[in-house]
């Protein structure tokens, strides 16, 4: 017998011994096409990889495969590659806490050895399942896949980025890492024609290339800091920094870290960070937060917390007046 008919047989019985906790050597002889010695002679090539298969002797003995110092290979069938790929998809969407950055990777491997019939497969169910979370931006899936592997790899991405105002601009970027706020997702790279860090919203991507082109990595900001920075500042109109009297865990837990930024500070106080469009709205933001604010920046947004403070104190007395 070939040297790969051999093969195929050892992995086809590794794939038989993951399917089941046990299995009779006749079993394992019936599936394989083989006979009881030819399974045994198996069962010592899987020893000699690396694969602990215990035996048992006897009446009810068989084989199993053990937990050892390595993962094995993990061999599926259509239905199981299927299945694991539509969990990884959801698990990456951040459904299951801390672990999207994973889910990514293992998506990432098993797409680029996944049929393109199997691909078809979890795209349709993929595009017929529904998340009840809250409105978020939506990301195509092979997006992810893209980017995940262009990370891992050290290989420049090119993509079509939407500005604000419109238009659409041409990037090519080396990419550091992904990170979700739970509704958004982004990416923090070098921006190659700027020559700086950037942050790049997901949703704002259209096709998205890797490129050929490796690149060596450089030292670069933690990306999680460096892309909640850019969300909860550089995109608004006014930046906000408000002293607040409370433990910035306190703080943290009712501020989401896409609206917000929370610095440590002194004396019981911590120091927040917020971007709005408008000074109204963050006058209302702060005003919120059931601690002691004192505004240290912009100065017209202490101008705009005194007129939301004066508007509420008519409703209230608007109100009194009307239970008298």
């Amino acid at each position: 017998m070939s040297v790969e008919a051999t093969t195929e047989r050892v992995l086809r019985l590794l794939a038989l011994l993951q399917r089941r906790p046990s299995w009779t050597a006749g079993e394992l002889a019936a599936e394989l096409g083989v006979t009881s010695r030819c399974v045994r002679r198996d069962v010592q090539r899987l020893r000699a990889l690396g694969y602990p298969v215990y035996a048992t002797a006897g009446v009810g003995g068989g084989y199993q495969l053990g937990a050892g110092t390595r993962l094995p290979p993990l061999l599926l069938d259509d239905e199981e590659a299927i299945a694991t790929a539509v969990s990884l998809r959801l698990a990456s969407g951040g459904t299951v806490a801390g672990a999207g950055e994973a889910a990514l990777r293992a998506l990432a491997k098993l797409d680029q050895v996944m049929p393109a019939r199997l691909r078809a497969e979890v795209r349709a169910v993929h595009g017929s399942t529904e998340t009840l979370i809250g409105p978020v931006a939506e990301i195509d899936a092979e997006l992810l896949v893209t980017l995940a592997r262009a990370c891992r790899d050290a290989v420049r991405v090119r993509f079509s980025y939407a500005a604000r105002d419109g238009g659409a601009q041409e990037r090519t970027v080396e990419p550091v890492r992904m990170v979700t706020t739970g509704r958004r997702w982004y990416l923090m790279g070098w921006d190659v024609d700027r020559d700086d860090w950037r942050t790049f919203r997901l949703d704002r991507m259209a096709a998205a290339v890797a490129t050929t082109w490796r690149f060596r990595a450089r030292d670069h900001p933690d990306p999680v800091a460096f892309v909640q920075r850019s969300v909860t500042g550089a995109p608004y109109r006014y930046v906000a920094r408000a002293r607040v009297r409370a433990h910035p865990d306190r703080v943290r837990a009712v501020v989401p870290p896409q609206v917000g930024r929370v610095e440590e500070d002194s004396d019981g106080w911590c120091v927040l960070v917020v971007g709005g469009e408008s000074l109204d709205w963050l006058a209302a933001h702060l005003a919120r937060l059931d601690y002691q604010v004192e505004v240290l920046e912009p100065p017209e947004l202490r101008e705009a917390a005194g007129l939301l403070a004066r508007r509420l104190a008519a409703m209230a007395g608007a109100a009194s007046q009307r239970s008298v």
